[in-house]
């Protein structure tokens, strides 16, 4: 008889692996989002310097999370690749272009603007590819006999596209407030502006989205609107932490922006789990369905329960050896 349900333990810690990732890669990618805009090319050195030192240990729950995903659930990767292969692709490259800029850039001098544009650039494809992936994943997945039968664009939807731009959205909010915590002057200032015209871009695609899902997916407008349950609660918590973001940058707080926008994202992300779970490859296969053989689950689970503190360890270490402000003309480059 098995003693634990692992299948559902995976679950845990692969959920808790991408919204890692989430929060900690989405700020660096919002700065990269953001990067084109910024007032001046020093303003963009220190934009790049904030997050110089912590974006490569960031990307750690990214291959965490996809390692982990592959085997526990490898139903998942035999669905999810062939559909959404284009899209992984476009993220990958983004992250790579973007890897590539940090870099290069800081070494450059007459090419130094082709650099600009490969941050800037790489950034903006993996969010925008990442939103669309998830847009993918609320549609679900056209599958017989635990197969992918559709076709290789079927991912790419004007439902996706909203999701991918909702992304976008979400990241560059996080990126803003991110920098209002980790800059000061003429840059902080900036990033205070365009805090709020982010917030309601979020908001407006968010609430679309929203409106929109319960028409893409049956499921979901069942367990959603069928009863006023306690789920409702997420969207509740949703719009106080955008209250919460809309004040601290009225009042210049520098901290707490940056705290709300996280709890933004986390309170999103709950409410995708509730709206999908137990599927993992909607509309037709449930974690259980897609978990490889019990002892294998235990083998790798046993060595990854030594990774997970280890990695949470140095991240915590990292961002407290890089904590405070960062100034013009500062860097470990």
């Amino acid at each position: 008889m098995e003693l634990f349900d692992l299948a559902l333990i995976w679950a845990f810690i692969i959920g808790f692996g991408i919204i890692m990732y989430v929060l900690m890669d989405g700020f660096d990618l919002g700065v990269g989002i953001l990067f084109p805009f910024a007032p001046s090319e020093e303003d963009r050195d220190t934009m790049m310097n904030s997050v110089a030192p912590v974006w490569d240990g960031n990307e750690t729950w990214l291959v965490l999370g996809g390692a982990g995903l592959l085997a526990a659930f490898p139903m998942v990767y035999s669905i999810f690749l062939p559909a959404l292969y284009i899209g992984v692709f476009l993220l990958l490259a983004g992250l790579i272009f973007r890897g590539v800029a940090f870099e290069f850039r800081f070494k450059a001098r007459t090419s130094r603007y082709l650099w600009n544009w490969s941050f800037a650039g790489g950034s903006t494809i993996a969010a925008f590819a990442q939103g669309a992936v998830v847009g993918a994943y609320i549609q679900g997945f056209n599958t017989v006999n635990g197969a992918y039968v559709g076709g290789a664009l079927d991912w790419l939807t004007p439902f996706t596209v909203l999701t991918g731009l909702g992304m976008l959205a979400g990241y560059a909010l996080l990126g803003s407030t991110w920098l209002i915590m980790k800059t000061e002057g003429r840059l902080q200032e900036w990033a205070y502006r365009v805090s709020a015209p982010l917030l309601i871009a979020v908001l407006v695609v968010f609430g679309i989205i929203s409106v929109w899902t319960p028409f893409v997916d049956d499921m979901v407008r069942e367990r959603w609107f069928s009863n006023l349950s306690v789920i409702w609660i997420l969207p509740a918590l949703t719009l106080l932490c955008a209250f919460q973001i809309w004040r601290s940058v009225r009042n210049r707080f520098e901290g707490m922006p940056f705290v709300a926008t996280m709890g933004l994202f986390i309170t999103t992300y709950l409410g995708l789990v509730v709206s999908k779970w137990p599927y993992v490859v909607p509309p037709n296969y449930t974690l259980w369905d897609a978990a490889s053989a019990y002892e294998s689950q235990l083998f790798l689970l046993l060595g990854l329960l030594f990774v997970i503190p280890i990695v949470l360890a140095y991240t915590a270490w990292t961002y407290w050896i890089f904590r405070g402000k960062v100034r013009a003309g500062e860097g470990y480059h």
